[in-house]
């Protein structure tokens, strides 16, 4: 493709992108396919000679946009927003175009200063303390762009080790003898349970224990749990080195008091306190929502996501650090052809970071934040939470149905006023309809429903068609029982029947029995049903088919959600072969 083409190819890109976002309102919002629907659509081997381009389009449109799951659909309320814009889709274009590798302030200067300068613009927005923005007279942190939230925390756990060891080594009279590894079975860290699971996983690849504390009724981490938690481990030789807090949890947005934990972790002699706000911290630019960020004077590390809720395209994840030379001390490698004359006047964030590696990410925050404005952000954030606590009314003007969290920001965690089964068949009957998206989590030990507002351009009227889609499959649902216990006949249950049930995992017998253990395949918030058989088709003598499988899974010893539903049923084998769920 030389640049004519280019030029032509690319200005028919922006269009098919345009008509893709204006069109999208009419598309189903999830795929309706089954798993290695691709596979059968494409060659197994690369092509040897040079294809048309009309034909690699037309491939996108036929193979390709049939299996996208819409993150921007205006009725996709999963997960928090993934973020987008044409300014920022803009700016990777041009990144993209530029294609530098800023490693280094040499690699390219204006890909690590520009980094520097967003930084603080981004920083001094939210309100972060002095230290924590680099042009402040006196700083000894600043920021950086990592891909993920999930990077941020290792990054900041990983910190953290390399200060505890250090600390610790201080203490031997000849620490060169002792390797650093020989530290680790000592270190601990804390979360509570609705910190995000990147938590657990930083300390996996770290090889550190981590505590993972039961929060209060509002979510939060409680003061005395972590307290007594710290003060057994040390009885027992440990060494608490890191607490993670959260502003704005995945499963309900709760809000850990930092006022309360941060005291806790500087009373202590080398614990680093990270606050991950991945979501929420975005939203912190509003005046009127800074008050969620008291504390944050305690905080060594500080993330927040753009690409989450400030209308840049992943990946960007910022995170902030009170001491810069702490960070790097723990990633420092400095061979001779990555050395420059300017080392000692500039930065490198390849010290910064795991990937030597850097795209020019900083181009697209700084595209949104120009052309938007402070101001601009302001207004898109607080229409989301207009709209979610409109959301929040119209739940709780229908008495079927009950509100789980508190409000703050732009999720609400709802479900019916029923059991746990119930809720999961109400949530798998709107998927499955393609209308609406939504996904599960456990709130106050209940399953619920997560809405979150996620659309740039959200409306009223979304979330009011919304809440009609939800309420039309609770009528369906919500038929009166008879108080006569109901007796079906199990049918085998296979792969293709068990996709009936929203976020439950089918496996099959031979790759059950694979697995060394339930904790393989079980993850705590999804049941798992062992199928039977794999055939897609099985002939069911007795009953109606799809009604006895509503209601097998309440049958299943080891299913958190359905054990409340239990009673209503008793269930009579169809044959000696009884079906199995995780194990029992």
């Amino acid at each position: 493709m030389d640049v004519e083409e280019f030029r032509t190819r690319g200005k028919e890109m922006v269009d098919y992108i345009c008509k893709y976002m204006k069109n999208l309102p009419n598309q189903r919002v999830t795929p309706h396919l089954e798993p290695g629907y691709l596979k059968e659509l494409i060659p197994s081997e690369a092509p040897v000679e040079p294809e048309n381009w009309n034909d690699i389009m037309e491939d996108v449109d036929k193979k390709i946009m049939p299996g996208i799951t819409h993150w921007q659909h205006p009725r996709f309320h999963a997960y928090f927003p993934s973020g987008n814009s044409y300014p920022s889709i803009l700016a990777d274009m041009l990144s993209n175009a530029i294609g530098c590798i800023g490693f280094s302030w040499a690699a390219s200067p204006a890909c690590t200063e520009l980094e520097t300068i967003v930084m603080d613009w981004f920083g001094k927005a939210i309100g972060l303390p002095h230290d924590f923005i680099t042009s402040n007279k006196g700083s000894t942190g600043g920021g950086v762009i990592q891909t993920s939230a999930s990077e941020c925390v290792l990054i900041s756990m990983l910190a953290a080790r390399n200060q505890a060891i250090q600390y610790l080594k201080k203490n031997l009279i000849d620490p060169n003898e002792i390797e650093d590894s020989a530290f680790l079975p000592k270190l601990v860290g804390y979360c509570s349970k609705e910190a995000h699971s990147c938590v657990e996983k930083a300390a996996k690849i770290l090889l550190v224990k981590v505590r993972i504390l039961e929060p209060d009724e509002k979510g939060s981490l409680d003061k005395q749990t972590l307290e007594d938690a710290i003060c057994k481990d040390k009885e027992n030789g440990l060494f608490p080195f890191f607490v993670s807090t959260i502003l704005g949890s995945t499963s309900s947005c709760s809000f850990d008091n930092l006022q309360v934990i941060g005291p806790i972790c500087k009373a202590e002699p080398c614990i680093w306190l990270h606050v991950d706000a991945a979501y929420a911290g975005n939203a912190f630019i509003c005046p009127e929502l800074k008050p969620y960020l008291k504390g944050i004077e305690y905080a060594d590390s500080f993330n927040t996501n753009p690409n989450k809720w400030l209308l840049v395209n992943f990946d960007c994840s910022c995170l902030w650090v009170r001491c810069r030379v702490k960070l790097t001390s723990a990633l420092v490698v400095d061979p001779l052809y990555l050395q420059h004359a300017n080392s000692n006047e500039s930065i490198d964030y390849r010290h910064w970071g795991i990937p030597l590696s850097r795209r020019f990410r900083s181009l697209k925050l700084w595209f949104v934040i120009r052309k938007y404005g402070l101001v601009g952000l302001q207004k898109y954030i607080r229409n989301h939470i207009t709209l979610a606590k409109h959301f929040e009314t119209l739940v709780s003007k229908d008495n079927r149905f009950e509100v789980l969290n508190d409000v703050r920001l732009g999720l609400v965690c709802f479900r019916l006023v029923a059991n746990d089964q119930v809720n999961q068949e109400l949530l798998a009957n709107i998927n499955a309809s393609g209308k609406l998206h939504m996904i599960p989590s456990m709130v106050k030990n209940k399953y619920i429903i997560r809405f979150c507002i996620n659309a740039e351009d959200a409306k009223q009227e979304d979330v009011e068609d919304a809440w009609r889609i939800i309420t039309e499959h609770a009528s369906e649902i919500l038929e009166p029982t008879n108080n006569k216990k109901k007796e079906f006949t199990k049918p085998p249950l296979t792969r293709q029947m068990s996709k009936r049930f929203a976020f439950t995992r089918s496996v099959s017998k031979e790759l059950y029995k694979r697995c060394r253990s339930r904790s393989n395949l079980l993850d705590g918030a999804t049941p798992i049903l062992v199928a039977d058989s794999d055939e897609e088709d099985v002939e069911v003598q007795q009953g109606n088919n799809c009604e006895a499988v509503d209601f097998l899974a309440s049958s299943l010893d080891d299913n958190v959600f359905l054990d409340e539903y239990k009673k209503d049923f008793r269930f009579h084998p169809q044959s000696p072969t009884e079906i199995k769920c995780n194990g029992m």
